[in-house]
């Protein structure tokens, strides 16, 4: 029997070695490959904010031609999404959120539902996913109500959130849920109207809508603060707990590598470009000022962060991912 000396060891390693790299055929087992998932995880995030627990909601996402939409040449838009690695249609976040006092659940905006293509309307899922179910909310306040933000509210003309609380500020109630305003709308604007109502009257029906006025308290530690311009009553609201401050500034904002580099571009959503405008540079400034976590509906998701002062514009620092949520 050939004796596999440490000399004879080594010979064989060498001469395996040559054979690899001779491509000859030394064989090794092969696996089979496995399939492609493309999907992603549940699309949630969750932190905390002093004692109260915030968690992230996806519905999911739209291509969008910003390049067209926001005010400004898109060679430069293009420019501004190629240095981040983007492109048009730009792939856009739709972000809701759920806030948990501790004695009430309070979701921020309710997605899309079916009112904008087949990749949304993705929040019902989510919510479950993050531990939650629909008949456990409390309260949902509504940053304004384009369709992204209202359609998952019942999309099949049953409210889904049956023991909830719907609240928007008055302006945008009264633009969006009247029939006069519709009619007098131009043909393209008339769908965002119906898709308001479609959306807030089964609940208007129950007794389970409420407007308010200027700043309110929706729940403890949850006020609303008036930042019109994107719509009549568009609203951010601040969370407050322990010191820490959380600002869900809605549609303030949809591109964040063109507007938070130049704040003054607005988009073609925009009812009054002017308004909407001098909101976000409020809101900005006093964000960065504050140190507050910005909660954002279109950055990337989760769109939690904050804003730094940066020249003219801001930078966007994510927040830190945490996997201990206490």
């Amino acid at each position: 029997m050939f004796a596999l000396t440490p000399l004879n060891r080594t010979l064989r390693a060498v001469a395996l070695s040559a054979a690899f790299a001779a491509g000859s055929a030394v064989a090794l087992p092969v696996l089979a490959a496995a399939p492609q998932v493309k999907t992603q995880a549940p699309g949630y995030y969750r932190m905390m904010l002093g004692d109260i627990e915030v968690t992230a909601l996806s519905d999911g996402t739209v291509d969008l031609p910003v390049d067209k939409l926001l005010a400004a040449p898109a060679a430069k838009t293009q420019a501004a999404l190629a240095k981040a690695h983007l492109k048009v249609p730009l792939e856009t976040s739709v972000n809701a959120f759920l806030v948990n006092t501790g004695s009430r659940l309070v979701l921020i905006d309710a997605g899309a539902g079916a009112l904008f293509g087949p990749t949304l309307g993705k929040l019902l899922e989510n919510l479950q996913a993050a531990g939650y179910k629909a008949d456990q909310v409390d309260d949902i306040v509504i940053t304004h109500m384009h369709p992204d933000h209202v359609g998952g509210l019942a999309p099949q003309g049953t409210p889904v959130f049956p023991n909830a609380t719907v609240h928007a500020d008055k302006a945008d109630s009264d633009f969006w849920l009247s029939k006069a305003n519709q009619d007098a709308a131009p043909a393209e604007s008339k769908g965002f109207f119906q898709g308001a109502m479609a959306s807030l009257n089964p609940y208007v029906a129950a007794g389970r809508f409420k407007a308010f006025t200027a700043d309110t308290e929706i729940a403890p530690g949850v006020k609303s603060s008036a930042a019109h311009g994107h719509t009549p009553g568009h609203t951010v609201y601040v969370v407050e707990s322990k010191g820490e401050k959380l600002l869900l500034i809605g549609d303030l904002i949809h591109v964040g590598s063109v507007q938070l580099d130049n704040p003054d571009v607005t988009i073609a959503f925009d009812s009054d470009q002017k308004r909407a405008l001098a909101a976000r540079k409020a809101v900005f400034a006093k964000a960065a000022k504050e140190g507050a976590v910005v909660g954002a509906s279109h950055l990337q998701f989760p769109g939690l962060g904050r804003l730094v002062a940066q020249g003219k514009g801001y930078r966007w620092v994510p927040v830190n991912y945490t996997a201990q949520v206490r």
